[in-house]
């Protein structure tokens, strides 16, 4: 049996912090164990995108503890910004590091080009760099220069579920997205408030902790317009209450502004469950490449509240463009591809890599 040592971050299983990084890390290492993996997992907690040297000793002390010749799997939020302990360990180790969230959606000024800088010299000494989008290869190669040959792409999968019975009016949203700046909920309020005259009510799912100061925001803007009963911040849910969002809603709502993929895009497909999302990152390819009036959801210009409400006007208005995104996504759906796929790519990389 091949052998694949995984670092991945402390927490990883946390259910008051699920993340989709999280989520794509313990469904691979799962997968891979039946494709013939023997699988090890370091546990690492790190700072990203900037590493102190605790953080730093921690990784290090992981990798050393591994021995010579292995193949490791690394999760670039540990992984992407420590050249210092990747460079030296990619003599004695294979290394193949697994992309989440490029850095390049920063600023490139300051902290943030020495980070960029960090992130090329670390990826530069992986043997393979793995994407969980062509958007983020895309973006790799744009930034970093690095050899096409040695970036992959492997999307995330999605695990069978139940389509979702929908009402008539389609009156009920559902945001599944830590309350953070990058994932907009400030645009979403924005947005509902200015349809306050139509019927409907949103339930956001999602961590509250990530940005404490943030959601406290978002909360009293929703108070101030008088929404706080149609807004709901629910917290994070996982398994079956996550399942039971799912269930409950017409539409996915998704106001980001940035997206390396969009795993809940796919999630909402799985269910049959249109999409209403900003158009950024990887945002599109996990829609589906169909043209737009095939396509399961409508697409909107990032950090616009007014383009986002004029797209939720339309879905609360018009029953025929209901329908046919919900027909849309039922396509979809029969095409989405389960993460022993995933698994599969992750594996072929690997198995590059050991020869």
């Amino acid at each position: 049996m091949r052998a694949v040592h995984v670092v991945v971050p402390a927490g990883i299983d946390d259910p008051s912090r699920p993340s989709g990084g999280n989520h794509y890390d313990r469904r691979v290492c799962d997968e891979l164990s039946p494709l013939g993996w023997s699988v090890h997992e370091h546990a690492v907690g790190m700072r990203w995108p900037r590493p102190g040297a605790a953080s730093l000793a921690a990784l290090g002390a992981a990798l050393g503890r591994i021995p010579d010749g292995s193949v490791v799997l690394l999760d670039g939020l540990l992984a992407s910004t420590a050249p210092e302990v990747l460079v030296p360990e990619a003599r004695r180790l294979q290394l193949a590091v697994l992309v989440h969230m490029p850095l390049g959606h920063l600023p490139a000024d300051g902290d943030a080009r020495d980070t960029r800088t960090r992130e090329r010299a670390a990826l530069g000494a992986a043997g393979a760099v793995i994407t969980t989008s062509a958007w983020t290869r895309g973006r790799l190669l744009e930034l970093y220069q690095l050899p096409a040959n040695r970036i992959h792409v492997a999307r995330p999968g999605v695990d069978a579920a139940a389509p979702a019975a929908g009402s008539a009016a389609g009156r009920a949203l559902l945001c599944v997205a830590a309350v953070t700046f990058d994932k907009g909920h400030d645009v979403l309020l924005e947005a509902l408030t200015s349809i306050s005259d139509l019927p409907w009510d949103c339930v956001c799912v999602g961590s509250l902790e990530r940005s404490p100061a943030f959601a406290a925001e978002v909360r009293r803007r929703a108070v101030d317009a008088g929404l706080q009963t149609r807004v709901h911040l629910a917290g994070p849910r996982t398994g079956a209450a996550l399942d039971e969002s799912y269930a409950a809603a017409d539409v996915t709502v998704l106001a980001s502004r940035a997206e390396t993929y969009g795993m809940v895009v796919t999630e909402s497909l799985a269910r049959a469950l249109p999409v209403i999302a900003t158009e950024v990152g990887g945002i599109a390819e996990a829609l589906g490449d169909g043209a737009e009036a095939t396509r399961p959801g409508l697409l909107v210009a990032p950090a616009d509240p007014a383009a986002l409400a004029g797209a939720l006007r339309a879905w609360l208005g018009d029953p025929a463009l209901r329908e046919r995104l919900r027909d849309a996504a039922r396509r979809r759906r029969a095409s989405l591809r389960p993460w022993s796929a995933t698994a599969s790519v992750i594996g072929g990389v690997l198995d590059g890599i050991s020869r």
